[in-house]
């Protein structure tokens, strides 16, 4: 009989977002595939959770991938994690995925957090629909296409961009989307959670006078038909909350 391979979402910040069934699943399979063993044995640690960990990450994908496919096979059950979140979500899981599945191997998943429905949930604009576009391209030309092609995009867009490139991220989407309101939320669910929320140029400002850390993830408003400056007549402040408990 051959094992389950589950895809299991951890915490993005607060340890105690955390399901039982997550725990469970973790102390229950053979091996845990984590994209950064020394990042997850902090969460094992915090759970008492001793199952052995191996890197998987896109580094090895290739490689590896094929040997917890060959485990899976031989009848053990396999859980892949990512640092943070749900994976898969911007992270090379899918390679796994879709070798398992080739092989007939069931997965699962084990859900949970997910900084993208955490950020989504709060910024104020419709959820019923959205756009999860991925990493903000680290190149110029790539970023400007990606933008580009969400100027008539009527839902909310969802992205990921890393504090090193956000304020010429920010500039490229002024440039393609024009001054469109946007919340830029992080360290979503941490002590020091924070959302700003404001037009492109507003939070632009806010983060030029103090600026984040990490990764970040950004909701766009999708677009209304109307003229690409948005809200720029009303450019007031951009409104940046302290940091929230969780």
């Amino acid at each position: 009989m051959v094992g389950t391979l589950y895809i299991v979402s951890t915490p993005i910040g607060n340890l105690e977002d955390f399901t039982f069934r997550a725990v469970r699943t973790l102390r229950d399979v053979a091996i845990v595939a984590a994209e950064d063993p020394q990042q997850t044995r902090k969460l094992f640690e915090h759970y008492a959770i001793d199952t052995p960990l191996t890197s998987y990450h896109n580094l090895n994908k290739e490689e590896k991938a094929p040997v917890l496919v060959r485990r899976l096979q031989e009848g053990q059950s396999v859980a892949l994690v990512s640092d943070a979140g749900t994976p898969v979500l911007s992270d090379p899981g899918a390679c796994l995925v879709a070798q398992a599945l080739r092989s007939g191997i069931r997965v699962i998943p084990v859900p949970g957090p997910s900084a993208i429905l955490a950020a989504l949930a709060v910024s104020g604009w419709p959820c019923e629909a959205f756009i999860f576009a991925g990493s903000v391209p680290s190149k110029a030309g790539l970023r400007s296409r990606l933008l580009k092609a969400l100027e008539r995009e009527p839902r909310t867009v969802v992205l990921f961009v890393s504090s090193d490139r956000l304020q010429i991220t920010l500039e490229a989407v002024s440039a393609a989307l024009g001054n469109r309101r946007i919340v830029l939320a992080t360290d979503l669910t941490k002590p020091s959670e924070e959302l700003i929320r404001g037009t492109v140029a507003q939070v632009l400002r806010a983060v030029a006078a103090r600026p984040l850390d990490g990764e970040i993830t950004l909701v766009i408003e999708g677009s209304r038909g109307k003229d690409r400056t948005g809200s720029a007549g009303k450019d007031r402040q951009a409104i940046r909350p302290r940091a929230s408990g969780s």
